[in-house]
């Protein structure tokens, strides 16, 4: 979409474009052991944050790509940041562009299936995890987190 601006510097009338904002999302598959279950009992488990911004309830880590920052680097930084794991980026499951899937604007997330060997812990924008497996899922998800939940379980049920 474009909209017609003045330059601050000439003067002249220019295009101010508004274009989607690039994010990432991240399904960390967590090692059993942390879990104390067998995996195979249910399926991965994945951790999901309790936001703590804006708009409110359980989500996948993930967040903004910084400028000069590659999907690849975000993905890892955001998993940090907010559940205090360092992840192996394993696959990107798809790209997510529904125009009313973040209700704040316009996002455009590249998400990234991940695995992690540690014991979650909430931090930044998140005030709580959660472990979760297919059947256990909070309901509702933030965004359109139940939509891609549904296509990675789809994928990894097909997979077996």
């Amino acid at each position: 979409m474009k909209d017609w601006i003045v330059c601050p510097h000439c003067g002249n009338m220019v295009y101010k474009y508004r274009n989607p904002f690039p994010t990432v999302d991240i399904i960390i598959e967590l090692e059993p052991r942390h879990v104390g279950t067998d995996i195979s009992d249910s399926g991965p488990f994945i951790v999901l944050i309790r936001r703590k911004n804006p708009p409110p309830g359980w989500a996948m880590p993930g967040g903004f790509v910084d400028y000069g920052e590659s999907l690849e680097s975000a993905a890892r930084r955001e998993a940090l940041e907010e559940t205090s794991l360092e992840v192996e980026l394993l696959y990107q499951l798809g790209a997510y562009s529904d125009p009313l899937r973040d209700p704040r604007h316009h996002t455009i997330s590249v998400v990234f299936v991940a695995r992690a060997d540690g014991v979650p812990k909430a931090a930044d924008d998140a005030v709580e995890i959660g472990i979760f497996h297919r059947g256990s899922l909070p309901v509702p998800l933030a965004f359109d987190h139940s939509k891609i939940l549904a296509d990675y379980f789809e994928q990894w049920h097909s997979d077996i």
